[in-house]
């Protein structure tokens, strides 16, 4: 597996990344109080498969025995990431939604997410949400040419200035020959704790900060896969695919439009 990607690969993975962003898009047009999270589920489903595409986590395997059982990970309020998606909870109004969404097309993954109000939310939940977003953004305009890997992290930690918890145990990675693939991609100032990495023209990567209202430690549920905060306070998380080439950053995954 290369570190990184051709030209025509990341000509694939933009075609992956638009088709992938427009499931995100049908999923969070449908986000309103008294839906399932199962139903949001199906309508990205077919969104990607009409596409000509495959979700990428469906039956996945983390180093674990239990395959994830849906296409989007669907994760409400006190869970960060990797809720199970085919599950039949009723969002309420005031809940906060993240929905994290892969795909293979073309035989290579892109990755994504973005968190988002249910009806009328708290300023103080549009504020985590707001926050979040905005860390990703600022993640991915430290992304340069012959930097590192460990300045996206400063980054992130800049933007969010204390004023929230930054997840540590999770972080994002390289993304297209396999859905999780070197170099790991911390969402704080790291130090020694990873190897230096340089950033390179065919890097494809997966930005992702997860920030809470509360502390940075995590449980994980009894499905086994459902990550969430231990002292049960809100969560949210933004992902984008991006592409680094000799003419800049490009984000291959574009963002849905969300009122927040």
């Amino acid at each position: 597996m290369s570190l990184t990607k051709t030209s025509t690969e990341i000509d694939a993975l933009r075609r992956g990344g638009l088709l992938l962003s427009q499931a995100l898009q049908a999923a969070v047009d449908a986000v309103k109080p008294g839906v399932t999270i199962r139903s949001l589920d199906a309508i990205a489903t077919e969104v990607i498969e009409k596409g000509g595409g495959k979700p990428s986590f469906r039956g996945y395997k983390a180093g674990g025995s239990i395959p994830f059982p849906s296409t989007v990970c669907i994760s409400v309020n006190d869970e960060i990431v990797h809720g199970l998606g085919n599950r039949n909870l009723v969002l309420k109004e005031g809940d906060i939604v993240g929905l994290d969404i892969g795909l293979w097309l073309e035989n290579l993954a892109t990755d994504m997410a973005v968190t988002v109000p249910v009806g009328n939310v708290s300023q103080e939940r549009l504020a985590l949400i707001r926050l979040t977003r905005d860390a990703m953004y600022a993640g991915i305009d430290a992304v340069k040419l012959g930097g590192n890997i460990a300045d996206i992290g400063d980054a992130v930690e800049d933007a969010v200035d204390g004023r929230y918890g930054i997840v540590t145990a999770l972080v994002g990675h390289g993304v297209g020959h396999k859905v999780h693939e070197p170099p790991h991609i911390p969402n704080y100032r790291a130090g020694k704790a990873f190897p230096t990495v340089k950033i390179v023209s065919g890097m494809v990567l997966a930005i992702e900060p997860m920030l809470t209202t509360g502390d940075s430690d995590v449980t994980t549920g009894d499905d086994g896969w459902t990550i969430k905060t231990l002292d049960g306070s809100d969560a949210a998380h933004f992902e984008v695919t991006i592409a680094v080439t000799e003419a800049g950053v490009e984000i291959l995954t574009p963002q849905p439009k969300v009122r927040i």
